[in-house]
């Protein structure tokens, strides 16, 4: 199971690298719609530094991928938020300083995943459903219209509810990538789960990307980390069985509030060229 955390961590540092390259693109790209527009991407696209992120991406995803294999959803939805950590120490390459508050929440995070790593125990081996499979899909469409909907929200409400939909995508990337046969590449086509990641995916990366466009980035990040690990988390542990080691279940909620009460305290960290 170590190889799990392994995997978990080499995500998190993917995705926290990819996340400050991404967010200068998607920063810099012009604004020109009222709403949410899918052609950012295709604009944030042709950033060299957006591509090079979504490159870090892939390897994150595919880390990920590995370590949901044989870790429990709420381990790795934690290690994944804690990427925000593993940002801000990125930032100082741009000369962006950490107060004593950001450095102390960087070693809470890290505590929080070590409690996790300790408590873990082997994923849950409740099957999920076939319904529970085709319902993947159906949730991330629902999820793409919501977003639209928020994206012609009020400014108050637009960017944190853009944020909460892109996390909660990234959550059903998660849960799809956990439950996805696959013993073949048929079980892989056949297998509806499958077919809700790159959709939730490319939904959560223009939700997110929107968000940061066009709002504050504390606000979107802190609703984004939420949607990614709380959801996925419950969902883990009420459907999939996913569980502690016997007498360590207090000691993992605790690890798991640590890392995200402290990946929260470093939201601003998902666009570091704003500080």
């Amino acid at each position: 199971m170590w190889w799990g955390l392994l995997c978990a961590l080499v995500a998190a540092c993917a995705y926290g690298t990819a996340s400050v390259l991404q967010s200068i693109a998607a920063r810099s790209a012009e604004d020109t719609s009222a709403g949410v527009d899918p052609r950012l991407l295709i604009r944030v696209l042709r950033n060299w530094r957006y591509v090079l992120g979504l490159g870090l991406d892939f390897l994150g995803f595919l880390a990920q991928l590995a370590a949901l294999r044989v870790l429990p959803l709420f381990v790795v939805q934690a290690a994944l938020a804690a990427s925000l950590a593993v940002t801000a120490v990125a930032a100082l390459a741009l000369g962006i300083r950490l107060s004593a508050r950001e450095w102390g929440s960087v070693a809470a995070v890290c505590a929080g995943l070590g409690l996790l790593g300790a408590s873990a125990q082997a994923e849950g081996s409740d099957p999920a459903s076939t319904g529970f499979h085709v319902a993947l899909p159906i949730v991330a469409g629902v999820l793409g219209l919501a977003g639209m909907f928020a994206g012609r929200a009020s400014r108050r409400v637009r960017t944190p509810a853009l944020g909460l939909v892109a996390g909660l995508c990234f959550g059903v990337v998660a849960i799809a990538g956990r439950v996805t046969a696959d013993s073949s590449v048929t079980a892989v086509l056949t297998d509806p789960a499958a077919y809700a990641v790159p959709l939730a995916g490319v939904l959560a990366m223009l939700f997110y990307a929107s968000a940061l466009q066009r709002g504050g980035v504390t606000a979107a990040t802190a609703t984004m980390v939420i949607g990614e690990t709380v959801v996925p988390a419950l969902v883990g542990v009420l459907v999939l069985g996913d569980t502690t080691r016997p007498g360590f279940a207090v000691l993992a909620g605790l690890g798991f509030l640590l890392a995200v009460a402290a990946a929260l305290a470093l939201a601003r960290f998902g666009e570091p060229v704003a500080g």
